[in-house]
Order: structure tokens, then C-alpha cells, then sequence
């Protein structure tokens, strides 16, 4: 196998849910794989647009999110390095269910849906592995639903706080989000959240530091946090 597919497969096994995969079906996802690189910002598909196809994130991080008819923008998901992103439209074949743009400069990896489907045809490993990354989406989503219904704006922020902390334990180091970006993950508006911030900041559960956040009381966060 040549360097460059055999550390494409590596970039493929670094997604979670294809660890386990066999050799041979990360083989020909890296020699379907096309690279593209975006800058900070840039529209790598539109929602409703013809389906795209699936990505692997191989750096910089993507922002996945909705458009209301007024321009409202909600975020569903920021993603990072070693995760895939338009599985589903990839998949099923319909239009993209959502927007992804270049949260950061970003490199891409990309196979067509033709291409993934004649895969994992001859793959079966591949194709359960994939079930199953849908089937963790779908809690993810029934999650997400149960955060903006049961938590209210305060404990929503304190879960993702939470969230952001942890990711820069695991060593994804987010790029900061914005109060504007905290609000639009959180189903709310910009004002909410800096009042929020505030507040936490008063009861010494976090520090405001410039553009950066510190927990400094994980603890209480994390009660915040619960439903």
C-alpha cells in the first residue's frame, strides 16, 4: 500500500465508529476520498442542495446548521477532526439536511455516494459500522431535543460549557465560540447568554477572561447543568 493511501486509512480509522472496520474497506474509502481545503467561513454545501456526498474532517472544525425564513441561524453540531459529517444525505440520497461552513481553515476529506454505496456493498463490516454511527446520532438528536425542552437557557449553557471543556481535555481544543454562537447553539439570543455568562461569573462558577471562559468550579457546573 503507498504512504499516502495507507495514512489515508489512518485518517479513516481515526473515526470512531471505524475502528473496528477491516483494512480493505478503509482502503477503498481512501482511494475514493477527494481532498478539499476551505478557508475560515466558506459554504461547503447549502441546505436543501443536492446531496454532497460524506466528509471526514481531517482539521479545523465545521459548523453544521439550519436557517429559519428570517435568517436565524441555529448551529446543530460543531465538528471536529477525526468525525464525519452528512452521513445521512449520503446515505438515503435526499438534499442535505443542513448547511456546513469552515468554522476554522479546514482540510476535507470526501467520497461521492455512489462510490460509499459500492463499498459498502462489498464490505458488510463497513455498512454495520455506519448503522450503528446512525443509530448514536439519533440518541444524540433525542438528547438534543431533551436539552432545549427540560433545560432552560442557564442550564443549557452550563451543559455546554461542560461539553466545550471536556473536548479540550480530549485534546479537539474547539475553536472558541462566540456569545452570538453560544446563542445560536442554544436556541436563544445573544443578550440571554451574556446576561447568563454574567451570572456564572458572579457565582464564581466560571471566568470571563477576554474571548476565553475558565471553569473554575466544575462541580457546580455540572449541577447547573443537570435536568
Amino acid at each position: 500500500m503507498e504512504s499516502r493511501e495507507q495514512s489515508l486509512v489512518e485518517l479513516w480509522r481515526t473515526v470512531h465508529y471505524l475502528s473496528r472496520v477491516s483494512d480493505s474497506a478503509l482502503a477503498e474509502l481512501a482511494r475514493y476520498s477527494v481532498a478539499t481545503a476551505y478557508a475560515q467561513g466558506a459554504i461547503i454545501f447549502l441546505q436543501d442542495d443536492p446531496q454532497a456526498g460524506i466528509y471526514l474532517v481531517e482539521s479545523g472544525a465545521v459548523k453544521i446548521c439550519r436557517h429559519s425564513k428570517d435568517g436565524r441561524e441555529h448551529i446543530l453540531q460543531i465538528i471536529h477532526p477525526g468525525d464525519t459529517f452528512n452521513d445521512v444525505a449520503a446515505l438515503d440520497g435526499g438534499f442535505n439536511p443542513a448547511t456546513a461552513i469552515a468554522f476554522s481553515e479546514a482540510r476535507l476529506w470526501r467520497v461521492a455516494r455512489d462510490d460509499l454505496r459500492s463499498i459498502t456493498v462489498r464490505h458488510p463490516d463497513l455498512a454495520w459500522a455506519i448503522i450503528e454511527s446512525l443509530a448514536r446520532r439519533a440518541r444524540f438528536l433525542v438528547a438534543s431535543v431533551q436539552n432545549l425542552a427540560m433545560r432552560d437557557v442557564r442550564g443549557r449553557l452550563a451543559k455546554l460549557l461542560l461539553e466545550q471543556a471536556e473536548a479540550v481535555e480530549q485534546g479537539k481544543a474547539p475553536v472558541p465560540l462566540t456569545q452570538e454562537e453560544m446563542a445560536n447553539r442554544l436556541g436563544t439570543v445573544r443578550e440571554v447568554v451574556g446576561r447568563t455568562l454574567r451570572a456564572l461569573a458572579a457565582d464564581a462558577i466560571i471566568v470571563m477572561e477576554r474571548q476565553h471562559i475558565v471553569v473554575v468550579d466544575r462541580a457546580r457546573l455540572a449541577k447547573e447543568a443537570e435536568i
